[in-house]
């Protein structure tokens, strides 16, 4: 049973009510939201902030688009930030609010860090490989994989470009199948539906494939039918709701998913049964 969920859980049914889980979302201390916001938004021109950053606000949205739980991803952009993000993530723990800390790659102690991150009951982390400055395939991030997969640890990972970065190849799909492939007991999750506007190539390396992918700013970009072709493409039971929120509404993302007219099983499994199962204590 995940920790959203009660006894009867609807994930372990065929059908379920319009539950939803957001699996990635963003949120920052109160102290530093505010500059934290406007570093990132300096850093992307042209990107927009639908909320100030904090987790009352966060919380707020989720009330309005009606949102069970979300997933808040860290992001260590530094080695010395892993304990204060530990810490705040413990603060903001609860059934609403599943926090997945940040270890960052470079760390000399990364593996204890990952077997803390589980030894305290964290379900996930967070990587990303522009802020972090890592590539995918680099062997000290192989190591990584390994530990967490050992410890059975989500791992929820930007996949594709960054709107904020130059176009560089830091975790493109080709790169995501063959880590899939060498680690095929880890439970990766592709952010942006498997790689932000590299989607072409999510068509030939990764659509159809055992690999998890979370939805959030992607359905902007590809339009309706592109966006339900791709989401019908791939198998149902690895595909799960996200928003990259603040970045963008959490109403008006779920309003464009349900305009696809999907099959509700599958919308369901999208949007709640996914998430609840993934989200079970290993």
């Amino acid at each position: 049973m995940c920790r959203v969920c009660r006894p009867g859980c609807p994930g372990e049914r065929e059908t379920v009510p319009q539950k939803i889980i957001d699996f990635h979302v963003h949120a920052f201390p109160d102290a530093l939201a505010a500059r934290a916001m406007k570093t990132l938004l300096d850093e992307a021109p042209g990107i927009q902030a639908y909320l100030d950053g904090t987790v009352g606000a966060l919380l707020e949205s989720m009330d309005r688009a009606g949102i069970a739980s979300s997933v808040v991803c860290c992001i260590a952009t530094k080695i010395d930030q892993f304990d204060p993000i530990l810490r705040w993530c413990r603060e903001i723990r609860s059934d609403r609010l599943i926090p997945f800390p940040s270890v960052h790659p470079a760390d000399p102690k990364m593996a204890e860090r990952i077997d803390r991150i589980a030894a305290e009951g964290f379900l996930g982390v967070k990587l990303h490989p522009f802020y972090q400055d890592f590539y995918a395939a680099e062997d000290g991030m192989l190591k990584l994989y390994e530990r967490a997969s050992a410890r059975k640890l989500l791992l929820v990972m930007h996949t594709g470009f960054d709107i904020a970065f130059p176009r560089q190849r830091r975790a493109d799909p080709e790169t995501l199948r063959r880590i899939t492939e060498r680690f095929p007991e880890l439970r990766l999750v592709a952010t942006h539906l498997g790689a932000w506007q590299q989607w072409d190539e999510v068509r030939r390396h990764l659509l159809g494939r055992p690999i998890y992918m979370e939805i959030s700013m992607s359905m902007e970009d590809l339009g309706p039918a592109a966006s339900r072709e791709m989401l019908m493409a791939h198998p149902a039971e690895y595909l799960l709701f996200g928003t990259d929120s603040p970045w963008t509404d959490q109403v008006a993302t779920l309003a464009r998913l349900r305009s696809l007219d999907l099959p509700e099983p599958r919308l369901s499994r999208i949007l709640y049964q996914n998430a609840c199962a993934l989200l079970a204590p290993a």
